[in-house]
């Protein structure tokens, strides 16, 4: 058989399509939900498969058959790349996370990508070894005579018109599958790993392209709905922060069910946050509080902060705007006198933080260079998070009252646990390592946090400042469900119980007003309103799709990059519609206007995005940061006698 001169293209061609489908199948969560979804599964690696392996057939003899290999062997490591990608974001790599764009972040991946590696994973190339076995032990012999203009032509119509007939059957189960891309899974499930990646691209292309294209007139519509929108603040709260200092801290993937959680052996996870719910240190918790996060996770989690405007659909906006013009809370504090500054115990250049942080305004940027890191400091992904507060309360201390800052967090990331001399506290045993580590690094930074609250109660600082605390993003994704189920005492996890697995805890401390648990909805786009209220500023007329949590009028309404919205009585995932009281499925209809509204703030907030729209509008009195005068490459330690209340041997760094 692999004498005749069709057999080892079609060989290639199907055993890369089976291994493909199985890899689907078994590596990715796509939620096939009917025949036609499984069958469009099985159908889209073929016409990938021929256009890509078609490339191989213009050429004749061995080179053909090498061709074949050297293409077998690219498209498998794609699809692995995405395998391993997909275990820690349970996403899809995109255009803008491979270099040059994410340049300075992969080799701070490396003690990830290495814990998400399995000994099996060679299977994944099984094809890949057997056609070059086949080939080096001239078990298939190439032929000698080319193939036919009209056979070669074949081959690629073949892949256009099976492209053809899987798209359609895909808008018909799916419409509008490839204008409304919330979710990178769907088009996954529908066209398959190769077709989105070319499908990635050009869209990475369009996004460039409509910069180029926007014009002032495109805010308009846009500035109006977030003015009709715009929640009038709540008299008990507004501007009773006027003045006072601000501290934003990052939770490294802490999710609220961790909050109040006891292990079975009684231990609480997080006992210092758990006592900030009842209203310790005028502190107020929001137990129904989303993140929104989309590719860039942490960093859209700032995105978010600083700006109210949502993450991108594709891609890290960190990445792929940094250059863009924003109307970000540093740069209004800046002008209102604050300085501004963020502390960060990783190289400044990861997530493309050193350009991004000037883009929004930021004065100052601490990163890994001011601060200790030795191997007993570190882990993952920087700096452990009890060294990072001890040796940031210096720098913090001195900065020039009022200032407004933020420190990230970094011990409870992927793949969580803690080295032995940092805690006592014993992991779960839940039967998945990773879930059985979290608890243990989340009760870290917990210890973390404490220390933080005691160090700025000895600087003076904490009377005067508002410390705003929240979880960036989820820690554990869908794949570690069965663990999950037993964390949570269910017998499994359900769309909807996924869906409220994305509430992240919130906490505010504001000096001097009396603190508990509220259970007002909201998400991440919403904490810059809210801040911006207890300081006295009016952002009525500054584009935000956020509206402030206290405000009587604050829009329960939480859209997320995926398609999902949240409000406070419903849960719409994947299309279907739960009450949030039971998690009993309703009628689908119920959730359109909730839908309608939610399309409509994230198409909104893209064409602000990819458009550059606000270069082309300016509110009154904003002044845009000029990104020329930021220079974090000047010298910025701490002067040798500000010890803040605390031992010298503290301050030395």
């Amino acid at each position: 058989m692999l004498t005749k001169k069709y057999a080892f293209f079609l060989l290639t061609v199907i055993l890369f399509w089976l291994k493909t489908y199985f890899v689907y199948l078994t590596q990715f969560n796509l939620g096939v939900n009917d025949k036609m979804q499984q069958f469009l599964l099985f159908l889209n690696p073929v016409s990938s498969a021929l256009l890509f392996f078609g490339i191989a057939v213009i050429f004749k003899g061995r080179l053909q058959q090498w061709l074949l290999i050297i293409i077998n062997f690219v498209l498998s490591f794609w699809l692995y790349a995405n395998i391993v990608y997909y275990r820690f974001f349970s996403d899809f790599i995109t255009f803008s996370t491979l270099p040059p764009k994410s340049t300075g972040n992969a080799g701070d991946l490396g003690g990830s990508v290495a814990s998400l590696m399995n000994g099996y994973d060679v299977f994944f190339f099984i094809d890949t070894l057997i056609v070059f076995s086949l080939v080096l032990f001239k078990i298939a012999r190439p032929s000698a005579e080319r193939w036919s203009v009209r056979t070669i032509f074949t081959v690629f119509v073949s892949a256009v018109m099976i492209f053809i007939v899987n798209l359609s059957l895909a808008e018909t189960d799916r419409p509008e599958l490839l204008s409304r891309t919330f979710d990178r899974n769907y088009i996954v499930k529908y066209l398959g790993a190769y077709n989105f990646a070319i499908y990635d691209t050009i869209q990475n292309a369009r996004s460039n392209a409509q910069r180029a294209m926007a014009d002032s007139s495109d805010i308009n519509d846009i500035q109006n709905f977030t003015k009709s929108n715009f929640a009038a603040p709540n008299p008990n709260y507004y501007a009773k922060a006027k003045g006072m200092n601000v501290i934003y801290v990052s939770l490294e993937s802490l999710q609220s069910f961790a909050i109040n959680y006891k292990m079975p052996n009684g231990q609480e996870v997080t006992p210092f946050l758990n006592k900030l719910t009842t209203g310790a240190d005028d502190t107020t918790y929001f137990k129904n509080f989303y993140h929104q996060t989309g590719s860039g996770k942490t960093s859209d989690a700032e995105f978010m902060m600083e700006n109210s405007l949502f993450p991108l659909s594709q891609g890290p906006v960190f990445q792929m705007k940094g250059f863009n013009t924003y109307q970000a809370a540093p740069a209004m504090m800046n002008q209102r006198g604050y300085e501004t500054a963020v502390f960060h115990g990783n190289v400044k250049s990861f997530w493309n933080r050193d350009q991004m942080y000037k883009t929004l305004g930021y004065e100052r940027f601490f990163d890994s260079k001011y601060y200790d890191m030795s191997a007993e400091n570190t882990k993952n992904y920087g700096m452990k998070d009890k060294p990072f507060i001890k040796e940031t309360l210096p720098y913090l201390s001195n900065l020039k009252q009022p200032f407004y800052s933020k420190l990230i967090l970094l011990s409870n990331h992927f793949p969580f646990g803690m080295d032995k001399e940092d805690t006592t506290f014993q992991p779960g045993d839940f039967g998945d390592s990773v879930v059985d580590n979290y608890f243990q690094s989340a009760n870290y930074m917990d210890q973390a946090v404490e220390q933080l609250f005691t160090d700025l109660k000895k600087a003076g600082l904490f009377d005067n400042t508002v410390i705003i605390m929240y979880g960036d993003h989820y820690g554990l994704s869908e794949n570690h469900n069965d663990a999950m189920a037993k964390v949570l005492g269910k017998d499994e996890i359900t769309p909807f119980d996924n869906a409220q697995l994305q509430k992240v805890p919130l906490f505010i401390h504001i000096p001097k007003i009396a603190g508990g648990t509220v259970s007002t909805y909201g998400g991440e786009v919403d904490v810059r309103p809210t801040l911006m209220s207890l300081l006295g500023i009016n952002t009525k007329n500054y584009i935000q799709f956020g509206t402030d949590l206290f405000s009587k009028q604050h829009r329960q309404i939480i859209p997320f990059r995926n398609g999902d919205v949240i409000t406070n009585k419903y849960s719409i995932v994947g299309g279907n519609v739960y009450e949030n009281s039971d998690g009993k499925q309703v009628e689908a209809s119920l959730g359109k206007p909730y839908e309608d509204i939610a399309k409509k703030m994230l198409d909104y907030s893209d064409k602000v995005i990819y458009g550059d729209l606000l270069r082309f509008y300016q509110p009154k009195g904003f002044i845009a940061p000029d990104v020329s005068k930021i220079n974090y490459n000047t010298d910025q330690k701490i002067p040798p006698d500000s010890n803040y209340g605390i031992s010298s041997d503290e301050t030395k760094k």
